[in-house]
Parts: C-alpha cells; sequence; structure tokens
C-alpha cells in the first residue's frame, strides 16, 4: 500500500508538469487552431535564457521572469516573422515549417551552449515529506501543483470571461468574420502565440531543473508526453489538458514502478492510440466547438 500511494504521489508531481507543457498546446490550438510541434524546442530556448540569467544573478525568480518574458518575444518573433506567411488551407504546412523550426532552434542552442547537461536550481526543497512513515510530495512538488492550478485558472477565466479571450478564439475560428466585427485578427493571433509561448516556458523552467539540466533537447520527450495529455484531455480544453498531464504521470509512475521502465514510452502509445480511437476529440473536448 505504501509503495502504490508513493508511485501516485510521485506521479501526480509528474503529471502536474506535463499539464503545465500540455496547457501551452491547448492556448495555441485554441487561439490559432494549429499544434505548434516547436513548442519543446522553443521552451527549451528560453529555458537556457533562464538558465544564464540564474547563472549570473544567482537567482531562480529572475531567471524564471526572464524565461517567460523570453517566451513572450520569441513566440510574437515566431509568429510574426515565420507562421504568418505559411498557408494554413492546409494543416501540413505549418507541421512542416515547426518541425524545420525546432531543427534550426537545436541545432543553434547546440553551437552556443554545447551539449553538456547544465545543472539548474530549484526555488524549494525536492526532499519528500513524510506522513506517517510514507514520503509524499516535496515543497517543490507542491510549488509545481499550485504553478500548474494557477496557470489553468487563469487561462480558462482569460478565455471566457475577457474580451481579448473571446477576441482570440473568434480570430481563430472565423477570421474573415472577426475582421468584419474590428476584431484585429494578424494582432490575436500574435498574443496567442506569445502566451502560448510564455506558457511553454514556464512549464520547461518547472520540469528542466528536476532532470538532468539544461540541454538541447531537454524538452523533447516532455514534448511528447504533454501532446499525449492534450490529445487525451481534448484540445479544446485547459482543464482537460490538466487532467490529461496528471493521466499520463500516473501511466508513466505504474508502468514503470510495477513493471519496466523501458516500457513507460509504450504505455503512453498505447494510451494515445486508445483515446483515439474511442474518443477522438478527448475526454473533455467540445464538440460543437470543433465542429465550428
Amino acid at each position: 500500500m505504501d509503495r502504490f500511494l508513493f508511485l501516485t504521489v510521485d506521479g501526480l508531481a509528474r503529471g502536474a508538469v506535463f499539464a503545465a507543457f500540455a496547457l501551452a498546446l491547448v492556448l495555441i490550438w485554441r487561439g490559432t487552431r494549429i499544434v505548434n510541434f516547436a513548442q519543446g524546442a522553443m521552451a527549451a530556448a528560453t529555458t537556457y535564457l533562464g538558465y544564464s540569467v540564474t547563472a549570473a544573478s544567482d537567482s531562480y525568480w529572475l531567471g524564471l521572469v526572464a524565461a517567460v518574458f523570453g517566451g513572450l518575444v520569441l513566440g510574437a518573433i515566431v509568429e510574426r516573422g515565420l507562421m504568418r506567411f505559411v498557408d494554413v488551407r492546409s494543416p501540413l504546412n505549418a507541421v512542416i515549417v515547426a518541425l524545420g523550426l525546432v531543427l534550426v532552434i537545436h541545432s543553434i542552442l547546440g553551437i552556443v551552449y554545447g551539449s553538456r547537461y547544465r545543472a539548474m536550481q530549484v526555488p524549494f526543497s525536492r526532499e519528500s515529506i513524510e506522513i506517517g512513515g510514507t514520503a509524499l510530495l516535496s515543497p517543490y512538488d507542491l510549488f509545481v501543483f499550485g504553478t500548474v492550478l494557477l496557470v489553468m485558472v487563469g487561462l480558462a477565466l482569460v478565455f471566457t470571461r475577457t474580451d481579448i479571450g473571446l477576441r482570440m478564439r473568434a480570430a481563430a475560428f472565423a477570421p474573415d468574420m472577426s475582421r468584419l466585427l474590428g476584431v484585429n485578427v494578424g494582432r490575436m493571433l500574435t498574443l496567442s502565440w506569445a502566451l502560448a509561448a510564455a506558457v511553454g516556458a514556464l512549464a520547461a523552467m518547472l520540469v528542466v531543473p528536476t532532470e538532468f539540466g539544461a540541454h538541447p533537447h531537454s524538452t523533447d520527450l516532455v514534448f511528447v508526453y504533454a501532446f499525449t495529455a492534450a490529445v487525451v484531455g481534448g484540445l479544446d480544453s485547459p482543464a482537460g489538458a490538466v487532467v490529461g498531464g496528471l493521466v499520463v504521470g500516473l501511466v508513466l509512475s505504474y508502468v514503470s514502478g510495477y513493471a519496466d521502465g523501458d516500457l513507460s514510452a509504450v504505455a503512453i502509445l498505447v494510451l494515445l492510440i486508445g483515446v483515439l480511437l474511442l474518443r477522438p476529440n478527448g475526454l473533455f473536448a467540445s464538440t460543437t466547438a470543433r465542429q465550428v
């Protein structure tokens, strides 16, 4: 029982990070109807920015702020300078361009920083708190949970309770009609990319320090798990992304704890295929929104 509880808590802690990254994918999908396959590479770039600022100032918080702000700027640059010129009549065009961007970012990071893993500090202890002799969440895990919850609630409020959020969704679903109603579609698309990149940068700053550290490919596998989480929960649902992230984290924890760690990736693939076969729109997706 203690082992099951430990694996559950560990899975939830890992899943919270995947949920944060999945929120970035959901955000850009809701704002532009594009799955940004360069999200992981962009997050890796902002992580290096956070690493550099942290190393220079010896402050994790300054590095975190720099990474998030860098994500805002990078997202806007990518949309304005690259994605805006992609023919979106075929979804495959955006995918190909995003994959090309991944190669460019990885190459630049490798040239500038090299391929060595660089350790990063965390603001709170990672020592698990024991209750009744069972190790539970650490202070850093609690920080991650709280951050993901705030981001989820914030995004939900932005998209459902603010004029900007409604304009972003209108610009994505019906750009021509939105222009007739006075919405600056181009500005809304740029804002969507900027916000998504900022959330991705925040998620990377939560997970990378707990792994091996900053590396050009440090977010690749995280992106795969986050993409699965977003699909499981539904690309239109911030709450679904969080639930999907927790599910992915639990599956990884249980499989690696009770079976073999090498089977974890296979288990995630089975989960993804199962959801696509049984409920392609995701567990929390809005069918009406998908058909618009």
